[in-house]
């Protein structure tokens, strides 16, 4: 029976006949509505003609971001119609699918719709497709809707396709459509909005970390709102799992209430329990991640609490590394929150910031595609037919980088060729639906341990499991065998397990043995033990996460180091992946004596170089090996030595960053030995020459010449000798700079026969002396000389064909500074007489003339001189 009366207070019906024009102009349309229009109900059964409206009969896929959003919309339809799911209205999710023949709307997850565009573009059957929340810009919406951009333009021009949004970003969706937008004004509720920011300053979220004073005062605004809001539930948004947990026990005990925890763990059975509604008995406090931002209508909720926090995923590139992170919820996310409250009826939200930090969020989250792992993405573009995503019509191009180290993973895992396409076994792991690490693991894995190990590693792999269960994953995977459906997170992976066996079956193949989830509680027959099955499927998903203990002994080492080795190991916990990146696991774990590990689930804390092991297996190194075996090589390595000063070659055998052995080069090869020096030169400067005395004054004497005269004679500071590296070092050794400079002489032009003429030495004075020359500077050498020595002399010595004076230092008898010129003749005339004046007394034994310039200059005092 229809409920025309619920479907009759939906305010987007009001937009359904511009709706309609729309896609009968041009087929696709922008529908701008606000949460709780009915965009996700209401529209659907609409372009459906389920409305007995006498609109056409068509079949509408729609599909949501969230396996929980999926479900709940199908059920509310459903009831609309006065059905359960399955028969007009049905809905299909990562295993669980209720639907039929008789099936006119589908609710499906974007992660299905991609499944199903790749296996047939044309989508047979299908009239229309509504991509629900797209302003929340998941990655596989964003794919999803270039694809249906791509099967409308090609193959498909009658597919009607909407874009459905709650914010006011529809601008930008229509000009990637094509398409008008149609608005729907929503007669929501006002919501009394107050800001009720901490006591005291609480630390930033860094990682997933968040301050705990923060969480007591989202308890404590909880309990304000419960006792100021006279009636309704609660619902409160925090980022994670964790933090649910901890403010759920802060407000455990509270009178007349009941808290439960929404989230994407959460058994299906409380999700449907708190989109149910409650009894009326006590006020419910939902505590809830961004599940509940959007798509769902949690009844009875009159007040929201935000925490202000979200949480994104980000990519590690270099580290291959990926994480969530905690963020501050972006504008339009506050304003969902916010909507949440006035749904029903008029609402209040508390917002634990204060007001003038919103000026500082974000307008929108960030996209998905911008900040995640691109190998899902990647694998599902190049089996579409556009690698790297070109020619796609997305809102934001994937970033470069990222892309290419999601191409580097396809690679590693057999998923592309050398030449960026899809290999047969790239296209078989698209079709399994899973991630590529994943879906590699349960292929390979199946071959090395069997379907029913594979499976049950990968599905551990799928959804991390709760801390309590330790980091060893054997040990992790045995809990949760034993847990079953007793806890949420057995039921899961009990469910995913039969799932992903499901994947691996194939026509004809022999019945499955009985598996631990379906009622035994030993683990599934085989020879390997639970930690060689786990450690070669957590290898093969995450290959360049083997890591060997540092320290360990390389291959081929005997039996007494490696025994050393082992002790070594009872006291480790730091590990070197083969990535390059250094890991550590926790003290008390009973992993850190293994040498090797495969590791699942490792994050890097804010301003740590190092990697925190979360999650990881113990492995042998010929597991290691064979599931790395794309990141094995062997090199030759001839580099410069800095402590012996000269080249060392070896061959090394190495798997990734990890080195597993060496042996002498003895014959690297010219080649390898001058790029070595030339790369030590790079690092090092011309410094790493030797430079003896002579060197380094004739180098201040070219460096004169240089800047006094320019070509040809040769810049010899270390950036122009380290440009013109390649050319000067032509041996297999590095010349001393003494050859060097020698070698960079102007000798075609018969300039250097002019060195000693024009940066001489030395100098001779008119006391006979031959004095050295300093080139320190080489714009103004200097001549430091005793002042007696230069009496006589009515001109200053010049250099470089006579243009460039030398700074004459005149000297004290004691050889110390007196007067400091570059012009003689006036030093004689203006300032000789101070000089005088002040040393005669001092030095009565030396001559001091009154007129030096044409006095005799002398070496000795004036008794030796009488002699």
């Amino acid at each position: 029976m229809l409920r025309t009366d619920e479907l009759g207070r939906l305010p987007v019906g009001e937009a359904l006949p511009e709706l309609r024009e729309a896609l009968g102009a041009v087929g696709a349309a922008v529908l701008h509505a606000p949460p709780g229009t009915g965009k996700t109900t209401l529209v659907p059964l609409a372009l459906a003609g389920l409305l007995g409206d006498g609109a056409p009969a068509r079949r509408v896929l729609v599909a949501e971001p969230r396996r929980m959003a999926a479900r709940a919309a199908a059920r509310r339809m459903a009831w609309l119609l006065g059905e359960r799911p399955g028969a007009r209205v049905g809905f299909t999710v990562r295993g669980e699918r209720r639907a039929g023949p008789r099936t006119r709307v589908e609710v499906v997850t974007t992660g299905v719709l991609l499944q199903r565009l790749q296996r047939d573009p044309e989508l047979p059957g299908t009239d229309a497709v509504l991509l629900d929340e797209c302003h929340e810009r998941h990655l596989d919406a964003d794919t999803a809707l270039a694809f249906l951009l791509d099967v409308r333009e090609t193959l498909r021009p009658d597919l009607r396709l909407v874009a459905a949004s709650a914010t006011q970003d529809s601008a930008a969706w229509a000009r990637l459509l094509s398409a008008p937008v149609v608005r729907a004004e929503g007669d929501g509720h006002p919501v009394d909005v107050r800001y009720a920011p901490p006591p005291s300053a609480v630390r930033p979220a860094h990682g997933t970390l968040v301050d705990p004073a923060l969480l007591r005062h989202v308890a404590a605004t909880v309990r304000r709102a419960l006792a100021g809001v006279p009636e309704g539930d609660v619902l409160c948004f925090l980022p994670g799992a964790g933090e649910i947990a901890r403010v759920a026990g802060l407000l455990a005990g509270l009178p007349g209430t009941e808290v439960l925890q929404l989230h994407g763990r959460a058994s299906a059975a409380l999700q449907e329990e708190v989109l149910r509604g409650g009894d009326g008995e006590a006020r419910r406090v939902i505590l809830s991640t961004a599940v509940a931002e959007s798509s769902l209508t949690v009844p009875g909720v009159r007040t929201v609490v935000d925490s202000g926090l979200a949480r994104e995923p980000r990519m590690d590139h270099a580290r291959g590394l990926g994480s969530l992170t905690t963020v501050r919820v972006s504008v339009a996310g506050a304003a969902q929150r916010t909507g949440r409250a006035g749904r029903e009826a008029p609402g209040w939200a508390f917002r634990c910031w204060a007001e003038g930090e919103d000026a500082g969020r974000p307008r929108e989250p960030s996209p998905e595609i911008a900040v995640a792992d691109l190998a899902g993405f990647a694998l599902q573009a190049a089996c579409w037919g556009a690698p790297d995503g070109r020619g796609l019509a997305l809102l934001d191009a994937p970033p470069k980088g990222a892309l290419a180290a999601a191409n580097g993973t396809l690679r590693a895992v057999g998923a592309l060729d050398g030449a960026g396409k899809v290999t047969a076994r790239g296209a078989r792991m698209a079709r399994l639906g899973l991630p590529p690490r994943l879906a590699r693991a349960l292929l390979d894995g199946a071959e090395a341990v069997g379907a029913e190990r594979a499976a049950e590693a990968v599905a551990l792999l799928s959804e991390e499991p709760p801390r309590a269960y330790g980091d060893d994953a054997a040990e992790a995977l045995r809990t949760a065998r034993r847990a079953g459906r007793r806890d949420p997170y057995g039921a899961r992976w009990s469910a995913e397990v039969r799932r992903l066996r499901g994947l691996l079956d194939e026509p004809g193949r022999a019945p499955r043995p009985p598996h631990p989830s379906d009622g035994r509680s030993g683990p599934p027959s085989g020879a390997l033990s639970d930690e060689e099955a786990v450690g070669t499927v957590v290898a093969f998903a995450y290959p360049e996460r083997v890591a060997r203990a540092r320290g360990g002994a390389p291959p081929g080492t005997d039996r007494t180091a490696d025994r050393t080795a082992d002790r070594a190991a009872e006291h480790r916990s730091a590990y070197h992946m083969a990535s390059g990146t250094g890991a550590e696991l926790s003290h008390e774990t009973r992993l850190r004596h293994a040498r090797w590990l495969a590791v699942a689930v490792a994050d890097r804390p804010v301003g740590s170089a190092t990697a925190r092991i979360r999650l990881a297996a113990a492995v042998d190194e010929r597991t290691a090996l064979r599931a790395a075996a794309a990141l094995r090589s062997v090199r030759s390595e001839v580099r410069w030595d800095t402590e012996r000063g000269a080249v060392t070659a070896r061959e090394v055998d190495q798997l990734g960053a990890v080195e597993l052995a060496s042996r002498p080069l003895r014959d690297p090869g010219p080649a390898l030995v001058r790029e070595a020096l030339l790369d030590a030169l790079r690092a090092h400067g011309p410094g790493l020459l030797r430079w003896p005395d002579g060197a380094v004054a004739l180098r201040r004497r070219l460096a004169f010449l240089h800047h006094a005269l320019g070509e040809p004679w040769p810049d010899v500071s270390d950036a122009a000798l380290l440009a013109d590296a390649e050319g000067w070092l032509t041996g297999e050794r590095l010349p001393d700079g003494g050859e060097l400079l020698h070698s960079l002489l102007p000798w075609a032009t018969g300039d250097a026969a002019r060195l000693d003429e024009l940066a001489p030495e030395r100098i001779e004075v008119p006391s006979g002396s031959r004095v050295r020359v300093d080139y320190a500077r080489p714009e103004q050498p200097v001549l430091a000389v005793k002042l007696q020595e230069m009496f006589g002399a009515r001109e200053t010595p010049r250099l470089a064909d006579g243009r460039v004076p030398v700074l004459v230092h005149l000297l004290s008898p004691a050889g110390r500074p007196a007067a400091v010129t570059a012009d003689l003749a006036s030093f004689w005339r203006d300032g000789y007489r101070g000089v005088r004046a002040e040393l005669r007394g001092r030095y009565p034994r030396h001559p001091w003339p009154e007129d030096p310039a044409a006095a005799e200059p002398t070496r000795h005092t004036k008794a030796r001189s009488r002699r």
